[in-house]
This record gives C-alpha cells, sequence and structure tokens, in this order.
C-alpha cells in the first residue's frame, strides 16, 4: 500500500477528494494542498489514469522529524529509494524548508542528493520551483522528488505522475491565456452539470472546455493516451496496468454524449479548438463554430452554458471587462431562460451580469484570484442555483 497525495489546485481539493471516491478509493481527506488518501497499486494506476481536477500525484517515502543535519543524514539512508529508482536515474529535487531549525533548502538538498548517490547513483538536478502544481521541463526525463520541511518535519514524496496531469496530450493548439484542463474539468464538476444535459461555451478559446465537457460526458480516462512516470519505477507491472487500461476502456460510452457546442469570434481560435478536438479523438462529439458571443442563441432548449469569459491579459482593460460582463449577462437573460450558468470570474465582477450567482469554489488562473460562478437564469431575470 501507498501513502498518497493528489496534488490540486488552491480550492479544488474537495472536488478531487469526490473524484477519489467515486474511484472506489475509500478514506480520502482533503486537505490544503491536496488530498491525503491510501492506494494499492492499482489504486495508484487508476488515480492516475481517472483524476480530471487533480495536478499530480504523490507517494510518501518517508516522514521524520530532524534538528540537525546529523539526524538528516541518519534518516535519509533509511528512505527507500528502491521502491521508485532504478541505479543511475535521473533526479529532480524539489527542497523547500518552513518554520524548521535546517532552514536552508541547499544544504538539505546537499545531504539528500549524497545520499542518492551513494545509494543508487542518481544524478540529481535541483528545481527552484516550490509550486506543487507548477509543470517539471524535466518531467520525461528525471523522477521528481519533492522533499519539504516544515516545522522540523520532513516529509519526503515521488512523484507517480510524470508530466503534470492537465497535459493530457491533445491540447497542441493554444490561444492566448489558455485554460488548463484541470480547471476546465473543475469547472465542469462544479456546475453540477448532469452529463446529459445540452453544454455550450460562448468563450471556447482552444476549445478545452467543451473538450473536457466531451470527455467526461462519453466516461472517457483523460490520461488514456498518455504514460506516467511510475512506469519507469522497478516494481511497475504492466499486466496490471493492462487490466485497468481495458477496464477503463470498456466503460466508455460515446453514444450518450448530449449536445456540446463551442463558440467564438476568433476563426484562429475555432481553428485550434477543432484541432484539438480531432487530437482527443471527440472531433463527432462536439461542434465549433465561429460566432460572437453575445449573438449565441439557446434555439429553444434548455442546458448548461459552461465558459471562462475573457478578463485579465485576456482583455487587458478593467473597464471593458466590467461592459463584456454587463453585455454577457444582458444575452443570457434575453436567449437563455431556463439555463444553468457557471463561468469563472475575478469575484469583482459578479454582480455586473446581474444574474444571482452562488460562489462555489475560490481559486487562480494565470495567477488571478478568481471564483467559481454558478446561476439559473428565469423569466430574464436570475434565480439563485439550489
Amino acid at each position: 500500500m501507498f501513502d498518497a497525495f493528489a496534488v490540486a489546485a488552491p480550492g479544488l481539493e474537495p472536488l478531487v477528494a469526490a473524484e477519489l471516491t467515486g474511484l472506489g478509493i475509500a478514506g480520502a481527506v482533503a486537505v490544503d494542498g491536496g488530498v491525503e488518501f491510501k492506494a494499492s497499486q492499482k489504486a495508484l494506476f487508476e488515480a492516475n489514469l481517472h483524476l480530471r481536477t487533480a495536478s499530480r500525484v504523490l507517494i510518501r517515502l518517508a516522514r521524520f522529524r530532524a534538528l540537525t543535519f546529523a539526524e538528516l543524514e541518519k534518516r535519509a539512508k533509511r528512505v527507500p529509494w528502491e521502491t521508485v529508482l532504478s541505479r543511475g536515474t535521473k533526479v529532480v529535487l524539489r527542497v523547500t524548508c518552513k518554520k524548521s531549525r535546517l532552514y536552508h533548502s541547499d544544504a538539505v538538498a546537499e545531504r539528500i542528493e549524497r545520499d542518492l548517490i551513494e545509494r543508487v547513483g542518481a544524478v540529481a538536478v535541483r528545481t527552484k520551483s516550490n509550486d506543487e502544481n507548477a509543470e517539471d521541463p524535466h518531467a520525461d526525463a528525471a523522477q521528481l522528488l519533492v522533499v519539504r520541511f516544515d516545522h522540523d518535519h520532513c516529509t519526503i514524496s515521488a512523484d507517480s505522475s510524470g508530466a503534470h496531469l492537465h497535459q493530457r496530450g491533445y491540447r497542441t493548439s493554444v490561444t492566448e491565456a489558455p485554460m488548463r484542463e484541470t480547471l476546465a474539468a473543475a469547472l465542469l464538476l462544479a456546475s453540477g452539470w448532469d452529463q446529459r444535459s445540452p453544454l455550450l461555451d460562448p468563450f471556447c478559446g482552444s476549445g478545452t472546455i467543451p473538450i473536457e465537457a466531451a470527455l467526461m460526458a462519453a466516461r472517457i480516462a483523460p490520461g488514456k493516451h498518455r504514460s506516467f512516470r511510475f512506469m519507469q519505477w522497478p516494481g511497475y507491472g504492466p499486466s496490471e496496468w493492462d487490466r485497468v487500461h481495458a477496464k477503463a476502456v470498456a466503460r466508455e460510452s460515446p453514444d450518450a454524449v448530449p449536445p456540446i457546442h463551442g463558440y467564438d469570434r476568433s476563426a484562429a481560435s475555432i481553428r485550434a479548438a477543432t484541432d484539438n478536438a480531432e487530437r482527443a479523438r471527440v472531433t463527432n462529439l462536439v461542434r465549433f463554430e465561429k460566432q460572437d458571443a453575445l449573438r449565441v442563441d439557446s434555439e429553444g432548449t434548455t442546458g448548461f452554458v459552461v465558459t471562462n469569459p475573457p478578463y485579465g491579459v485576456r482583455l487587458g482593460d478593467a473597464g471593458e471587462t466590467r461592459r463584456l460582463m454587463a453585455d454577457f449577462g444582458i444575452a443570457l437573460r434575453e436567449r437563455f431562460n431556463g439555463w444553468h450558468v457557471a463561468l469563472l470570474a475575478p469575484a469583482q465582477l459578479e454582480r455586473t451580469m446581474r444574474i444571482p450567482l452562488e460562489t462555489k469554489l475560490k481559486t487562480t488562473n494565470g495567477g488571478l484570484r478568481v471564483n467559481f460562478l454558478a446561476g439559473l437564469v428565469t423569466n430574464g431575470q436570475g434565480q439563485r442555483s439550489v
């Protein structure tokens, strides 16, 4: 059994915990920065393959208290590096120290590196990033090890995912300020979308929200077409992975996907979205069309509008952002009576739409603090969602 930790962007921890529970993994506990859970090898494989909102999955190799470097060196010799490292493996070390007597991260890294070289002949590279949600440029060629000191307690973890889990493999065509796949999936889950009602995104950009919606409704595992770091571990069982992967493929249901549409006024964005949908193998499950968001019509149906409207660097002007949100609110009230609406927006802009919106989650996007907002448009006015 592995002592595992699914890393999550700020505010997304409850969604990751719910996903793990949905996979049948009991005892998932949401904490700041992620979700703690126990995992067999099979469950570890399933978590990496199926989690839509997590950034990566770590396993805890060791936890101990150390007040001196002598203690650190002694404890490091007991870390089971052989669980995740073959001899000569390249390693990336991410070390952070907070409120601990051993406060110098480079000095801590030197001791860990020394043990890695002596015991498994590892080649170590250090990274300055302290963000566990950050992408690792060495992910494909090296094993990420995370060493964290907090109030004199050290936790040493190994990344089982490799490339960040938002890298599903389909989004190579991007537009300005693209939305991460994990954040798009989180918005869809937080919206309350039942995966059977029609869904549209009037500001689709490179198509991330509609594509993630199609994968979700078709029950296609987000990691279906990619590899993971655990495949390089000495104890990796390819036959177990084959069974997990085959089971995931068998549960797919593309015939049950409702209408999913993406609109954008930029022809370049629609081309990018179309290309990405083809790489995601969902071309027949989504439709993209060049259209101004304020002119999109519900066509007499009801469903869900889930979107990431332009703000921040995508518009550059706060006044223009407020005007766009106000106009978008008018368009929704005029043409989307009875539709559920969910979107990302800076907190100070939620009232400009004049649709009562409930804050479901708070997180960051592109370095900006944003809220997941959801509501129901009724009789041209608006009603708070339940």
